[in-house]
């Protein structure tokens, strides 16, 4: 059976609604990543794509700031107000863009607008795409310093940082397009789109991968964008978390 092609087009996907108070630091996080792929892959072509869905706030002056005069960006706005149509939106402009002959040699990431990814995060998900991986599941931490310490450290403990972990994040996911398109895409949920599709993947049998190797920081908010999303599991960590002593 011959190996996975080559990885020889990388496209990121960062969906927003509303985040002008983080999207700046994940632009940031995001351009230095694309940089150091293009130092450590030089051969392959990468392409970010903002998708703004229904920001009524500074995000898309923030994202035109941070991406002008770099052609590798693009910044899209939408009225979808669905995480899961948005990232499906982007994944599906990001191929137009890099006008892949064959799919199976492009990788499509996708993080979150309030999530900052580290440097090395798209080079190492080419590593593993190009040692045979079909989808990658990284690991994701609340930022400690926008959240209860208490519900921070109760977050470690039910979510040990370890390679073939069981958790499926959005803002760090990476997936082989010619495996994403044999699945069907994102559904175009508001919540779990991520879950959904990396389930398909394994029925159909695509080789999925969970690390810790390119771990991603992201809010610790408990209001929520999304219904049962993120925020909202956060929330219920602290439900559960004992009432304060009363003086």
């Amino acid at each position: 059976m011959p190996g996975p092609l080559e990885i020889n087009g990388v496209a990121v996907v960062m969906p927003a609604h509303n985040e002008d108070q983080h999207i700046g630091k994940a632009l940031v996080a995001l351009k230095a990543s694309a940089d150091a792929l293009q130092r450590d892959c030089p051969d392959v072509e990468a392409r970010m794509v903002m998708v703004l869905d229904h920001c009524t706030d500074r995000s898309a002056e923030i994202a035109a700031a941070h991406t002008s005069g770099d052609n590798r960006f693009s910044v899209i706005n939408v009225n979808l107000r669905s995480t899961g149509a948005s990232r499906g939106f982007g994944f599906r402009a990001a191929l137009e863009s890099l006008r892949a002959q064959d799919t199976a040699g492009i990788w499509l990431a996708t993080t979150d607008a309030d999530s900052t990814v580290p440097q090395h995060w798209l080079t190492r998900q080419v590593e593993l795409a190009n040692a045979g991986t079909d989808a990658l599941l990284g690991s994701v931490e609340p930022d400690p310093e926008d959240m209860d310490p208490a519900i921070h450290r109760r977050w470690m403990e039910l979510h040990p940082f370890r390679e073939d972990h069981q958790h499926i994040y959005g803002a760090n996911l990476g997936i082989r397009a010619s495996a994403y398109i044999s699945a069907g895409g994102f559904p175009g949920l508001r919540s779990h789109e991520d879950r959904v599709l990396v389930e398909r993947l394994r029925h159909r049998g695509f080789a999925v991968t969970a690390t810790d190797t390119i771990r991603v920081v992201t809010s610790g908010r408990t209001h929520s964008r999304a219904p049962e999303g993120f925020a909202a599991y956060l929330r219920s960590l602290a439900a559960e978390l004992p009432a304060p002593a009363s003086g």
